[in-house]
């Protein structure tokens, strides 16, 4: 009777470890994934108009908001990288277009006007990635993707509280 007792636990135990893996697996779902490759983009998005302001803007205060988006948003693309690597998810090589019209409108600008453009833009993408990592948060049932996004949803929420005091004190 012991051998059996041991037999019905050992399969129990290993049906249990592949129903928890399949579990695990199975909680990444497309909105993850979609979730994960506009962070990505948003992230890219960040980096290269700061790293533009960081040549550019002539505020002191601006320079320094510049250079901690460009640190800040590569932080959070490292983070995030196992996840993209692990669903598969490319990095985006450049900003999206529309980011692209702006780093191009920015080049052209200089001043005053830089420093303003720069961060009203700032302030309006941060606001967006902020609604979407709390609704990320919200809806992800992957544990550790969760973790990773709460963190990084702190980040951007602190980021929002800047560009937003930056845009009043420029307008």
């Amino acid at each position: 009777m012991k051998k059996m007792t041991k037999l019905v636990c050992t399969v129990a135990l290993g049906c249990a470890g592949i129903m928890l893996s399949v579990a695990a697996h199975a909680a990444v779902t497309d909105q993850d994934k979609s979730f994960l490759a506009k962070a990505s983009q948003g992230d890219i998005n960040e980096i290269k108009l700061s790293e533009l302001a960081e040549t550019k803007a002539t505020n002191p205060q601006v320079k320094a908001f510049a250079h901690k988006m460009v640190i800040e948003h590569k932080a959070i693309e490292v983070r995030m990288k196992p996840f993209a690597d692990a669903w598969g998810i490319a990095p985006p090589s450049g900003p999206d277009s529309d980011h692209q019209d702006e780093w191009n409108k920015l080049n052209g600008l200089s001043g005053g006007d830089f420093d303003r453009e720069y961060i009203s833009v700032m302030d309006k993408d941060h606001h967006e990635a902020l609604d979407l990592f709390t609704e990320e948060a919200k809806s992800t049932t992957d544990t550790k993707f969760k973790t990773a996004v709460m963190h990084c949803k702190s980040v951007v929420a602190a980021h929002v509280i800047m560009a937003d005091d930056l845009n009043k004190k420029l307008s």
